[in-house]
């Protein structure tokens, strides 16, 4: 799986000039795309063997792999990317008298089996992808900081937006009356698709497309795609909704669309999708719930009552029917991205924090 967090790590390695004072390596348990992204990054990237937790010879084999690997380097913290590798590998990192960190990039609640494991094993750091996200974490790790580190993102400029604007609609036969409403995500149910296709099946206006983005990677995924696709025909919506698929070229598709939709049936812990829309300088319609609270405001989009396909489309069809409301949200957009997620400025909230539970320096 590729999604959010793959992508933080991915900036973390190729920004990191940005931020000379702090080094990062990455423990892989797996190959795949996330370590030849970090390779092609050149920052070192060291691979610990695949893990089962029912083989526990992969997890010793894993654990010593990382021993070895902390004898070797002189590293001043470990980050644990979510619970599964603290539970995996934490103890052994501090018996080796390493400084752990939980970068929790999900709310968590203590009901799985996974998190009742982790709470016996204390970080001394949790950062938090969100408010929402360490709002949870309190009763998990009582008297452990939680500070907020929204995910730096790569906000590059792109001044080909207008090329690849005409050429996205272009290729799909879309004019300029045509207001494209696209969503892109992992196809999977907690993102909001068959609430999305349940408020398009509602919109009064017909001067619109929408283009969904993303396919599935692993058999749970497909289900649902199979039936997103079936409830499509079953709304009549098969001239106006498509399925463009897993793609590389997003920037380019989000710069030919009007507005950003996402309707998560349940709350996103941050939501780069969301920042990244911004910057494209797309409104943005969400559920008000989780951390796209902290993201979407008045100035750059509209919060709408989860769960409620016809808020849903009112909301869309008030931007759909006014260009001049679309572009004053869009044009909000891109401020509203830098100030939450500046590259520069949220890794050296990374690199303070870390230097400060630390006395050496942060890598």
């Amino acid at each position: 799986m590729y999604g959010g967090v793959e992508t933080l790590l991915v900036t973390l390695a190729k920004l990191q000039h940005l931020c000379p004072g702090m080094e990062p390596h990455f423990a892989l348990c797996f190959e795949g795309r996330l370590s030849g992204e970090l390779t092609s990054a050149g920052v070192p990237v060291h691979l610990l063997g695949a893990v089962r937790i029912s083989r526990p010879w992969t997890v010793w084999r894993a654990r010593r792999g990382l021993r070895e690997l902390l004898r070797r380097e002189r590293y001043d913290a470990v980050i644990c990317h979510q619970h599964w590798p603290l539970v995996i590998l934490g103890n052994m990192a501090r018996a080796q008298g390493q400084k752990i960190v939980l970068w929790a990039h999900n709310h968590h609640l203590g009901r799985g089996w996974l998190e009742r494991v982790a709470e016996r094993i204390t970080p001394d750091l949790v950062i938090a992808d969100s408010a929402y996200v360490g709002s949870t974490m309190a009763h998990l790790y009582p008297g452990v900081p939680a500070p907020v580190v929204y995910y730096p993102l790569a906000l590059v400029d792109a001044p080909q937006a207008p090329q690849w604007r005409a050429a996205a609609r272009r290729e799909r036969g879309v004019d300029e009356d045509t207001a494209v409403i696209v969503q892109v995500s992992r196809i999977e149910p907690r993102k909001g698709f068959l609430l999305h296709l349940d408020a398009l099946s509602r919109l009064k206006s017909r001067n619109w497309v929408c283009w969904l983005v993303g396919g599935p990677q692993n058999a749970e995924n497909q289900q649902h795609y199979d039936e997103m696709r079936s409830t499509v025909e079953r709304l009549g919506l098969q001239d106006r909704v498509h399925f463009l698929g897993q793609r590389s070229d997003v920037a380019q598709l989000l710069a030919g669309a009007d507005i950003f939709c996402q309707p998560n049936h349940e709350p996103e812990p941050f939501g780069i999708v969301f920042v990244e829309a911004l910057w494209a300088g797309l409104p943005v319609v969400t559920a008000a719930m989780g951390g796209a609270l902290e993201i979407v405001n008045e100035s750059c989009g509209v919060l709408t009552e989860p769960e409620n396909p016809v808020d849903l489309a009112a909301a869309l069809d008030a931007l759909i029917q006014s260009p001049e409301l679309r572009s004053r949200l869009g044009k909000a957009g891109p401020a509203r991205a830098r100030h939450l997620c500046d590259p520069a400025a949220q890794m050296r909230v990374l690199e303070n924090l870390v230097r400060n539970m630390t006395p050496g320096g942060a890598q």
